[in-house]
């Protein structure tokens, strides 16, 4: 299926789409979307975004990239994000949550209100909301989400989406997932063979890297999600980045 560039995609059309590159490489994924928009960005976080960042350097020059500070990421991340945007030569747009909501729920509830109350509230302003204004900036954005990181809401995530959640009423926004059919063996598979740079928490037993007090090691053979919100049932380990998105046509 070819569309004229930046053309308004239906709900058809990401349908029509989805089932067309549900089995392409995410190589191809990425080209077709870097192609198809102009201003599209990167979500870069964990070493699942490095990928595909290393993917689409390849692909385009000049691509962005944006990162979402919490405040309270580990100190290996801050040095990690400033080694990607040295090593590629990219400016990475990272965006900080407002700075008076998170005072006011520190002063209301202390600095880890998120062990009692669970963690949704203290993500909601910390990740989405500053997710949210910058989604609000561009068409389209590629996220490193996998099938396997969480069979528990991950387990049907398709290639390219409808952003349900971040969509609005006079705008869609498209969301590309090219690692969705990736194993986490795959994803380490391609950053040693290709000498991608990763986050050195990944060496010291860390397998899905968040917030430093919501993000700890797991054992050998322990599932990577079980490092995170580790107080909190299976389903409950999303932080609202993907969770509400419902594929068209599968709702």
């Amino acid at each position: 299926m070819t569309l004229a560039k930046d053309i308004s995609f239906t709900e058809a059309d990401i349908v029509k789409l989805e089932s067309e590159y549900a089995t392409k490489r995410p190589q191809d994924i990425l080209a077709f979307a870097l192609k198809q928009f102009d201003n599209i960005t990167i979500s870069f976080s964990g070493a699942e975004d490095v990928v595909l960042i290393d993917m689409a350097a390849k692909i385009k020059r000049n691509i962005t990239v944006f990162s979402i500070d919490t405040g309270r990421l580990h100190p290996e991340t801050y040095q990690f994000i400033d080694r990607i945007r040295k090593q590629y030569r990219i400016k990475i747009d990272v965006i900080s949550p407002d700075a008076a909501e998170v005072e006011a729920l520190v002063k209301e509830k202390g600095l880890f209100s998120f062990y009692k109350d669970g963690h949704k509230e203290c993500c909601a302003i910390r990740k989405v909301k500053p997710l949210r204004r910058k989604l609000a900036t561009v068409d389209a954005w590629i996220t490193g989400q996998r099938k396997d990181q969480n069979p528990a809401t991950r387990a049907s995530v398709p290639v390219i989406q409808l952003d349900t959640a971040f969509s609005s009423s006079d705008r869609n926004l498209i969301k590309f997932n090219p690692l969705a059919n990736w194993t986490s063996a795959q994803v380490w598979k391609y950053i040693h063979a290709n000498e991608v740079p990763f986050n050195q928490l990944h060496s010291k037993g860390f397998t899905s890297i968040g917030c430093e007090p919501c993000t700890r090691p797991v054992l050998p053979n322990q599932h990577e999600r079980l490092g995170r919100w580790w107080w909190e049932e299976a389903a409950d380990k999303e932080c609202g980045f993907h969770e509400i998105n419902v594929t068209p046509g599968n709702s």
